[in-house]
């Protein structure tokens, strides 16, 4: 079947751990579907970060089998690390010199992850994973954002502040400056050591990557579900600090005395925990009475596909949206670039 060239589109979700690539048409039918590791300019550079989005525009195009005839309308990229103004500004002014579609975006993951939680005018959406941000609007066109830089801008509860705050309980209570915890076992157990000063160690020798620092969130969960004092005391941090995230989005909206959504994504509030959620769901309940939680349960490029959609359409939901949504909901992406 031909493809229509001002009917395609390609859409981007690139987080700090993947990239997922969707191609497709106004009709919502997909083409293909990639995923790959993060795309983050804070991690990459800028250069890079936009070298490897025209890597897996490519790849999707070859996946979708679309000739050199079909130049799509749009491509939507929605980037973790895409933060500051500025850089979103040099994102674009890059991507849009590289002839990938009649109208490029790059703009902030947090779109994509609003986009694909609500409809509602007025959301909150906060996102968590490997670090913190949230955005959020109103029913008069009022957006609120943060520069979420990390602690630099006052930001705290990602997977990186998660982990670097059980090996600060775990090495206190090792050495004996802080009370025992199960989360001593917790270090050993994941960074195969003899001791939690053996992975302090390690990680600041370079022997440990950086990044596995992130993978002692499930074992955090799993203590403070078992009722580890100091586990319990970093998830109701963590619980404060999106509560907090998303009272000044209120505020700033006026919407902390009127209906709204609050949309939890990322790969640790999507996840739901029961450890987190059991302290986050009534901290949020006391905050915005009148406000409906919901983590995200699909892909958030399914946000970044809409938003393209939506202009292609001219209309915000509709037959094209639900089929977009079931065939990405039924098709496993296809990894590249490994």
């Amino acid at each position: 079947m031909g493809v229509n060239a001002d009917r395609a589109f390609i859409a981007v979700d690139g987080g700090n751990s993947k990239t997922d690539v969707v191609a497709a048409t106004a009709d919502g039918r997909v083409h293909a579907y990639v995923r790959a590791g993060t795309s983050s300019p804070h991690r990459l550079g800028y250069c890079e970060a936009i070298d490897l989005l025209g890597k897996l525009i490519e790849i999707a195009r070859a996946e979708a089998r679309w000739g050199s005839d079909v130049r799509p309308s749009r491509v939507d990229a929605l980037l973790a690390g895409a933060d500051l103004p500025v850089e979103v500004e040099r994102l674009n002014a890059d991507a849009r010199s590289r002839d990938w579609a009649e109208s490029v975006r790059v703009d902030n993951d947090t779109f994509a992850l609003l986009r694909a939680g609500t409809d509602d005018r007025n959301a909150v959406a906060v996102i968590c994973g490997a670090g913190m941000n949230s955005i959020g609007r109103n029913e008069s066109g009022e957006w609120s954002r943060f520069p979420a830089l990390g602690p630099i801008t006052g930001d705290w509860g990602g997977g990186e502040d998660l982990g670097d705050a059980v090996l600060f309980h775990a090495a206190r209570a090792e050495d004996g400056r802080g009370p025992a915890t199960a989360l001593c076992a917790a270090v050993r157990a994941h960074f195969g050591t003899a001791t939690v000063e053996e992975a302090a160690i390690g990680l600041h020798l370079g022997a440990i990557a950086r990044d596995r620092v992130h993978g002692l969130v499930p074992p955090l969960f799993a203590a403070a579900d078992a009722g580890d004092a100091c586990a319990e005391a970093i998830v109701e941090r963590q619980a404060d600090e999106i509560t907090a995230m998303v009272r000044v989005s209120a505020d700033r909206l006026g919407l902390g005395k009127a209906p709204f959504t609050i949309v939890g994504g990322g790969g640790i509030l999507g996840a739901a925990p029961a450890a987190l959620l059991r302290h986050l769901s009534p901290r949020l309940a006391a905050a915005f009475p009148l406000a409906e939680y919901t983590a995200l349960d699909r892909p958030p490029v399914l946000g970044a596909a809409w938003s393209a959609l939506d202009v292609l359409t001219g209309q915000v939901g509709g037959p094209a949206h639900l089929r977009l949504a079931e065939a990405i909901a039924g098709r496993k992406p296809l990894r590249v670039l490994d």
